[in-house]
């Protein structure tokens, strides 16, 4: 039960009325007219507990696009019911407009739509919704909840995406389908054509040339139907904010990224996200199901403040099975976490697979590096030349194990992750 201010103000009133008069029956009268009042007035109010609440709506909205998700209330029972409802979200929802006024005579259904502008990735539950019914002489007014199970699943936003034309022109040059032609080793052989000014001599097919008027060469393509493992490291580390992100969503991005130009190039990609225990996995698909499916998988994944496995994490991509395969390991370069767990593991990735490592660089390091003027800015300057020369260092120890390193602020990352990628697709080392 709840009072309303027509309530209170009457009450006040009364109470001048009260004092005026300095009359025990005059308090006595006016406190028992006041409480018959009010509870009439709770009586012939429409029961909370009478109306069906469901939620409906997109099931999906990415990273900062607004979505709407409408609210149906149905009436069963006997009384209207008058009053403010309260459709409640978790403030990361962005929820605009959360009260609404509404009456819903008996038997009959009402809508009403929530402004939703999420400013965080990951599942977003709806809350209760609350409804107050006010009776009919607006003086109290019935209170009670409903749940109606609702979950809007924010999406990372991929903004990397706009790479993604650059990247396939290149990726169609190397593909064949233009009139650039690569060979690398492990390249597929394509079709022969005519010799032209500029071809590598080494590609003229002496057989077909014999057998022709022209002189022919071979042309190639790179390989296809390749394995890509993207792994992403969801650790303590991933947890740190670069600009205004953590690490994780900077790396979920360049992965993003690469699934889709790799896909595009016939490649099969699969998804690992990672820290002590398996937080997301994709496996299997391809074509237009693959990215849906891929940005679906790590839309709840959160970064979990504990130390990753590495032992476990290896043994997790190796259990897997296969042979050369990219896989692509999305975590930190610092030097502790990767010398004490990532070095050890090393040997039995290489031995099987083509590892290529792909850290978010803090922007915020090389500004510091430059910071001259006074004391605090040089003892900074010199904190981040140290990290800078730790990171540096601890790139040249996985350098001599065979790994690939690359290391980007959170908007270069993704293109130059998509180049490398590239890079290894023209020399034929996938």
């Amino acid at each position: 039960m709840a009072l309303t201010g027509r309530a209170a103000l009457i009450a006040v009133l009364a109470a001048v009325v009260v004092f005026a008069s300095a009359s025990a029956a005059a308090v006595l009268a006016v406190d028992g007219v006041l409480l018959v009042a009010v509870l009439i007035d709770l009586a012939l109010a429409g029961r909370v507990k009478d109306l069906r609440v469901l939620h409906s709506g997109p099931s999906t909205v990415r990273l900062g696009e607004p979505a709407t998700v409408t609210l149906t209330v149905t009436n069963r029972g006997p009384r209207t019911v008058r009053g403010t409802l309260r459709d409640a979200w978790p403030p990361s929802a962005g929820a605009a407009v959360t009260r609404h006024q509404i009456s819903i005579p008996s038997g009959e259904t009402r809508r009403v739509s929530t402004p939703l502008l999420p400013t965080r990735r990951g599942d977003r539950p709806a809350d209760r919704v609350t409804m107050r019914s006010i009776g009919p002489l607006g003086l109290a007014a019935r209170q009670g909840a409903h749940r109606a199970p609702f979950v809007l699943r924010v999406l990372p936003p991929f903004h990397s995406r706009r790479h993604l034309p650059s990247r396939l022109d290149r990726l169609r040059a190397l593909d064949g389908r233009t009139a650039v032609m690569v060979r690398g080793q492990g390249t597929e052989f394509d079709s022969l054509r005519e010799y032209v000014v500029g071809d590598d001599v080494r590609s003229i097919d002496w057989r077909a040339t014999a057998r022709r008027a022209d002189v022919t060469v071979r042309t190639w393509r790179p390989e296809r139907d390749r394995r890509l493992l993207l792994v992403l490291d969801t650790g303590r580390l991933s947890a740190g904010r670069v600009g205004d992100a953590p690490r994780l969503d900077a790396a979920m991005d360049a992965a993003l990224l690469l699934a889709a130009l790799a896909s595009h190039a016939g490649d099969r990609i699969d998804l690992l996200a990672y820290d002590r225990q398996v937080r997301a996995s994709v496996t299997g698909l391809s074509g237009a199901a693959l990215l849906p499916a891929l940005v679906s998988a790590m839309a709840p994944v959160e970064p979990v403040l504990v130390e990753t496995d590495m032992r476990g994490l290896a043994a997790e991509v190796l259990r897997r099975g296969g042979r050369g395969a990219l896989v692509v390991l999305l975590t930190a370069l610092d030097t502790a976490p990767v010398i004490d767990g990532l070095l050890p593991v090393l040997p039995t990735l290489t031995a099987r697979h083509r590892v290529l490592l792909a850290s978010v660089a803090d922007t915020r390091i090389v500004e510091l590096a430059g910071g001259r003027g006074s004391a605090e800015a040089v003892y900074s300057a010199a904190a981040a030349e140290r990290t800078r020369g730790q990171r540096a260092y601890t790139a040249s120890l996985l350098g001599r194990l065979g790994v690939d390193v690359l290391d980007a602020p959170p908007d270069l990352l993704p293109p130059a992750l998509a180049d490398r990628y590239l890079e290894l697709k023209a020399a034929g080392k996938l």
